[in-house]
């Protein structure tokens, strides 16, 4: 199953979809939705988001297996730096390996001062380079502590994120290095709104892999994709979210359908999103699409 994924990410098509547990002990009707909607058949995997922006909802390790068992697709599982330990973080890769939940999206996690739990405190014993070492010596059969394992865990492959944009692309092609240094295999980018950011984005990247080629490590980049379809959407990411790049042309083009009603900002969002979807995949076929859950948004996108 993840041999296969991962010859995808570096050799054809590649298509995951993300999936956001939510606030609730049950995590079935997503998944029912998923199949309802025939998703599982126009993607090439799936992922599922660790408690975003501190908030609390269903464990991603556990959606994940339901997700494989249910669709019999690989999915990467996000883990957070901000809520264990070394501990914790090794109790759990080891427990997800035994039931094949082995593709990992090593993330540092959102601020706990975020969160939604009165007086939380975040454990951020480092950031996400921590836990691409952890799986790197998992995958040498020890742990982090340098003691071999009873038994070698089965392969794990790590994914890491990146921002979209920078004002000085340099820091990008670092934080990219360092990602590769740390054994990522494939690195997820934030939503990409322009073909000419994905084409520095897969430059930088080009130049990251270059700087690190002497350890023999290479890493593929895949865009992230996050339809907007609404104007506020669009004015909270380009002025709220770091390193996200909203072009001014979709903000107007937004703002003027916003003036002819709610059915024609949809449209013209919509046909802005399927379009730049459209372009890079024609570009780079390496592609997450992020939703926020809105199924059919991801159909339309993907059909």
């Amino acid at each position: 199953m993840f041999d296969k994924l991962i010859d995808k990410l570096k050799n054809s098509t590649y298509i995951t979809l993300e999936t956001t547990p939510g606030h609730s002990p049950v995590f079935a009707p997503i998944i029912d939705k998923i199949a309802e909607l025939g998703l599982d058949k126009l993607v090439d995997g799936f992922s599922t988001t660790d408690n975003p922006l501190a908030k609390l909802k269903y464990n991603a390790l556990f959606a994940a297996k339901m997700l494989q068992d249910r669709f019999g697709k690989p999915v990467l599982a996000t883990m957070s730096m901000r809520d264990r330990n070394k501990i914790a973080l090794q109790s759990d890769l080891l427990g997800a390996n035994e039931v094949d939940v082995r593709a990992i999206l090593a993330l540092t996690g959102d601020p706990a001062t975020i969160s939604d739990q009165p007086h939380t405190k975040g454990v951020f014993e480092s950031d996400s380079s921590l836990l691409l070492d952890m799986i790197s010596c998992f995958n040498s059969g020890i742990n982090y502590a340098g003691k071999p394992l009873a038994q070698k865990p089965k392969e794990i492959y790590p994914f890491a994120v990146v921002n979209a944009y920078s004002k000085n692309p340099k820091t990008l092609q670092k934080k990219m290095q360092k990602k590769i240094k740390h054994g990522a295999c494939g690195i997820i980018t934030q939503p990409v709104y322009d073909l000419e950011n994905a084409k520095r984005l897969l430059d930088l990247r080009d130049a990251a892999n270059r700087e690190c080629c002497g350890e023999q490590k290479n890493a593929e980049l895949i865009l992230g994709v996050f339809p907007i379809t609404k104007l506020r959407t669009a004015q909270f990411l380009a002025a709220h979210v770091p390193g996200i790049d909203v072009p001014n042309s979709w903000l107007e083009a937004l703002r003027v359908a916003s003036e002819r009603g709610v059915e024609e900002e949809y449209k013209v969002g919509f046909e802005l999103s399927k379009n730049l979807f459209d372009e890079l995949k024609a570009l780079h076929p390496k592609i997450h699409l992020m939703t926020a859950n809105q199924f059919q948004i991801a159909k339309d996108i993907l059909i």
